[in-house]
């Protein structure tokens, strides 16, 4: 009886921090939808909406009502947000476009409760265009609702602010006759979480703050643009750098960051005599990446069924496939024409093997032409970029390499990167109004590979969220989902979410 009242209690205190949360940021969001309605636009003014909150029994939010939400959602139980955008796409002329947005977002409990989500403006010509700010990306061939997620970029962290030049979606390439397609970016950005990574870590571990970033990738698909030829294939290869900044360690200081330094990370060749003697040895700055491949058979009717990989690489080692098999590996239906089952979703991923156990720091290719050096990878992690691969202590690439937020003792880092993982997803139709998707996740993880777990860690992780539109309400969204967690990978804990959200157009110009 002791035991059930006290679980009572403490779920009953954490509905009231839920609802006193979900007033505050009432009135921060509000204030930000009336600032963003003030966009003004030649074409069409598009606006965006949604009230979220959820609720958990742990002391962190479930592991797949956060994860892939582009960091919007916080980790502690107990939250909410509002979030209200304006997005104009406007045609000049034949050829030339102008898309410009403005997403805000009050949320609670976080660190600064309203902050600016995405933030840019656009101008292109035909397929190429060149865009400043902050935005929502996804430049991937994994499934965006029912993937675990890319290992490179996947909608797990906030958007980089960031200048791209980019062919966002794939292009028919001209005396190809419609077979060659492809898409691709350029890309300099900059990290903007200093003084949330000051409010996080102990005064003990050093970073570099302010971190510049590059990336650039190209993909590549051939495929019969006149649907005669059922089988279709894409390749592509993505490469990201983390570059410049300034340690918090005052005997370091600044890193190089001058244009003949950027042109060092473009290339990915080794730092000048400026750099330290890490990068003067290997590459400047912290270099990542991965090869592409999937091949995909269509019917006439919409039916298709695709396979794919994505080959993770964390430096030349994993260039030449050292690191073996380490990487992303996916089956995908899509079943259109079947209500209940729309799209499923199989995949593993595993990072286990990182080019082996040892690193050959001098080996001589010369005299061992056949031989590979590298080796004793550290995927996400960086000896000077201690943030590693994340934004707002968020992974960039794959969730299921679990985020340095969930450190508990400030720690920077990803202390659980040699992982394995199942994942299943699946998305359908209940009627005609009602519909959902659900996410199963079972993780295993041995640490990393200079530092282990004493014991292999585990965890299970599922969602099931419907998703409601009424007839007589089709601006509007309704959604809940329910999400649990087991095992040590992260935290047990189960919770739910119920959104609100309402799109449409607030003007014709």
């Amino acid at each position: 009886m002791n035991k059930l009242f006290f679980q009572n209690t403490y779920l009953c205190d954490k509905l009231i921090l839920f609802r006193m949360n979900i007033f505050r940021i009432l009135i921060v969001g509000l204030a930000c939808f009336s600032a963003s309605a003030l966009a003004q636009e030649k074409d069409a003014t598009l606006y965006n909406i949604e009230v979220y909150g959820s609720a958990a029994a742990g002391s962190t939010t479930p592991f797949w009502l956060v994860s892939n939400r582009y960091g919007v959602v916080p980790l502690e139980t107990g939250n909410g947000f509002l979030r209200s955008g304006v997005f104009h796409n406007s045609n000049i002329g034949r050829n030339f476009h102008f898309n410009a947005g403005l997403d805000l977002v009050g949320a609670a409990p976080r660190q600064k409760n309203v902050f600016i989500q995405q933030l840019y403006a656009e101008v292109g010509y035909k397929s190429i265009a060149l865009s400043i700010g902050s935005k929502e990306r996804y430049n991937s061939i994994v499934d965006r609702q029912l993937s675990s997620g890319d290992m490179v970029l996947s909608p797990n962290a906030r958007p980089l602010p960031e200048i791209n030049i980019n062919i966002a979606e794939f292009t028919a390439v001209p005396f190809t006759n419609g077979w060659l397609h492809i898409k691709g970016d350029f890309a300099v950005g900059r990290s903007f979480d200093s003084e949330y990574l000051r409010d996080f870590t102990s005064s003990q571990y050093t970073y570099i703050e302010d971190v510049l970033w590059h990336h650039k990738s190209i993909f590549a698909r051939v495929l019969d643009s006149n649907n005669d030829f059922p089988l279709s294939t894409t390749l592509g290869l993505t490469h990201w750098a983390q570059w410049g900044g300034s340690s918090t360690d005052n005997r370091i200081g600044q890193q190089p960051q001058s244009f003949k330094d950027f042109i060092r990370i473009v290339k990915g060749s080794e730092g000048g005599s400026n750099a330290t003697i890490s990068d003067q040895i290997n590459v400047l700055g912290n270099h990542y990446g991965s090869y592409y491949g999937q091949l995909q058979y269509k019917t006439a009717s919409g039916i298709a069924a695709q396979v794919y990989y994505q080959h993770f690489f964390d430096d030349k080692s994993g260039i030449e496939f050292s690191n073996k098999l380490d990487g992303l590996w996916g089956v995908q239906l899509d079943l259109p024409q079947t209500q209940w089952l729309k799209k499923i979703v199989v995949e593993l991923l595993t990072t286990k093997h990182q080019s082996g156990p040892f690193h050959f720091i001098e080996f001589d290719r010369d005299l061992y032409p056949d031989g590979r050096g590298g080796g004793f990878d550290d995927y996400y992690n960086n000896g000077e970029y201690t943030t590693g691969i994340s934004y707002f202590n968020r992974a960039i690439g794959s969730p299921l390499i679990i985020s340095p937020e969930y450190n508990d003792d400030g720690r920077l880092g990803f202390p659980n990167n040699r992982v394995q993982a199942w994942h299943l997803g699946a998305e359908g139709n209940i009627t005609t109004q009602l519909s959902y998707r659900t996410l199963f996740t079972f993780m295993e993880g041995w640490g990393r590979s200079f530092k282990p777990f004493r014991d292999k860690k585990n965890s299970t992780s599922t969602l099931v969220e419907l998703s409601y539109n009424h007839p007589r309400l089709s601006d509007w969204s309704f959604k809940g989902a329910v999400s649990l967690d087991t095992g040590d990978m992260v935290e047990s804990n189960a919770g739910f979410s119920l959104s609100v959200s309402k799109h449409g157009i607030l003007k014709h110009w």
